[in-house]
């Protein structure tokens, strides 16, 4: 069983940043295909960035250039960081692990004020 825990959400002014972190445990190592999606009110989830299982990187065109996502597989921890932060990034984002099933976190709230 996989469990993901986020953080590092919160409340910043449109322009700013904000890194969220997961940490992934349950399982004596890492997991090729992790990332990020969010939520935003009424709105489906979607991707922002994610590891494929082959090892590549993959980001919502709206957060290209803005947004990377790093991980340190000794540690179990994916990183996302957020750069020049927009309203409309508002919504909460939930770590994602994919081994055989899909695992998520219980998201982490990021709201970015105008």
């Amino acid at each position: 069983q996989v469990h993901l825990v986020e953080s590092g959400g919160g409340v910043v002014q449109a322009g700013g940043s904000l890194r969220l972190s997961c940490a992934a445990s349950g399982i004596g190592f890492s997991i090729n295909a992790m990332g990020w999606y969010r939520q935003a009110p009424g709105k489906q989830r979607e991707l922002v960035a994610r590891f494929t299982s082959g090892g590549t990187i993959v980001y919502a065109d709206s957060v290209k250039g803005r947004f990377t996502i790093s991980r340190d597989n000794g540690k179990n921890m994916v990183y996302l960081q957020m750069n020049s932060l927009k309203p409309e990034d508002t919504a909460v984002y939930y770590c994602n692990a994919d081994y055989y099933v899909a695992y998520w976190g219980q998201g982490t709230q990021v709201t970015v004020s105008s």
